[in-house]
């Protein structure tokens, strides 16, 4: 097969993806893109799994054993800024995160796999919508993934700004975090701002809170935890010469295990209503857990290790990365069936992901494609 050509093919897939960018679960043309290019390579092609989501199935041989890949394809929320030539058409919507390549890089890999074989065994390509906001996987398992399409392990991959190019960074055991979302309403009596001994106004209790929230990760979790709890927004009712009755404290927080996420969210509450008694507001906690932590097999770890040793440098692959406190919904799928997430440099000068500047490096898309490829013929070998 000629690479240069594919590679080249999947460059001009990721800039009509990262032109027509589509948010979660509204990815009808992406997906539309995803499954047409399947067909083209033979594979059996299902769509709407999960709303927006595509399944492509690839046989080879007489193997029973499937593995999945696993590519996310939605896009954020966010104006693209810069003067790319194939920037978004999508007003206010673009590819900040890299998707658009991690589609393209999984697409190469089924063209790839289909012409050239090298396995034994049953891949599914999964082509995952709405990973930005923690939905898509469970949309796609809640309509019947594991039992229309099985597969004993799971593979996925994310591009990472700062991380050189033609690197690979993975590490077994908990590698991202959960993420848990929260929002604090402090109730009292606005009123002039010249006269707040005649109001219960909830500003200041709101900055309060601010601060003894932080006290949650430095004096109530183990220092051994890796925890982090981040107030993100702050809003009110009040205006310049109104103290305000209503203030809305929202934030995130992060942890590796389930016993410091509800330790967390208990001494949350317990502050919350502290500070309340004191400023004479009453007070509403909403908690609610977005992803759970991802952990690497670490036996399927080791062969992903191995099968990055066919296509980067050996001294390109590091294997001792630190737990990220960044999220990721390919852990929903570990809940069924072991696998690995693995990193690929973006670039030492990348900007960073979620970034309105942010554009996916063409280069290291033939770094996806070759450890896609690769993973399959290591745990599919003919």
């Amino acid at each position: 097969m000629d690479l240069t050509a594919l590679h080249e093919e999947m460059r001009s897939w990721r800039h009509h993806l990262h032109a027509n960018p589509e948010f979660g679960f509204e990815e009808k043309g992406t997906a539309a893109f995803v499954a047409a290019r399947l067909r083209e390579f033979g594979l059996e092609v299902a769509e709407g799994v999960g709303g927006t989501g595509v399944v492509g199935t690839l046989k080879r041989g007489t193997g029973n054993r499937a593995i999945a890949l696993r590519a996310d394809m939605d896009a954020l929320r966010i104006p693209e800024q810069g003067e790319l030539p194939y920037r978004s058409r999508n007003p206010g919507v673009m590819h900040a995160c890299g998707h658009d390549g991690h589609t393209a890089m999984l697409l190469g890999a089924a063209k790839l796999l289909a012409e050239e074989g090298g396995f034994d065994g049953t891949v599914r390509f999964l082509f995952q919508p709405a990973e930005e906001w923690g939905r898509g996987a469970l949309a796609m398992l809640d309509d019947g993934l594991m039992s229309r399409f099985p597969f004993d392990e799971i593979y996925g991959l994310h591009n990472m700004p700062g991380v050189p190019l033609g690197h690979f960074e993975t590490a077994p055991g908990p590698f991202m975090s959960a993420e848990d979302n929260f929002e604090i309403v402090l109730k009292g009596l606005g009123g002039h701002a010249a006269r707040p001994q005649a109001t219960r106004e909830t500003l200041v209790a709101a900055c309060a809170l601010v601060m003894d929230l932080q006290t949650i990760v430095a004096r109530r979790i183990a220092p051994t935890d890796i925890a982090v709890v981040s107030v993100t927004e702050l809003l009110t009712d009040g205006t310049r010469n109104a103290l305000p009755g209503t203030a809305r404290v929202l934030g995130d927080c992060r942890s590796f295990k389930a016993e410091v996420s509800a330790e967390i969210e208990q001494q949350m509450r317990l502050i919350a209503e502290g500070v309340a008694l004191t400023y004479r507001c009453a007070v509403e906690v909403t908690y609610t857990r977005e992803f759970v932590p991802l952990v690497n097999d670490a036996e399927l770890t080791r062969h992903a290790l191995a099968a990055a040793a066919k296509v980067f440098p050996v001294e390109a692959i590091r294997a001792a990365r630190e737990p990220v406190t960044a999220s990721e919904d390919f852990a929903r799928f570990l809940d069924h069936v072991p696998g690995c997430f693995v990193y690929i440099g973006n670039g030492e000068g990348s900007m960073p992901l979620h970034n309105p500047h942010f554009d996916f490096n063409d280069a290291a898309l033939p770094h996806g494609m070759g450890f896609h490829a690769a993973i399959v013929r290591e745990r599919l070998a003919d």
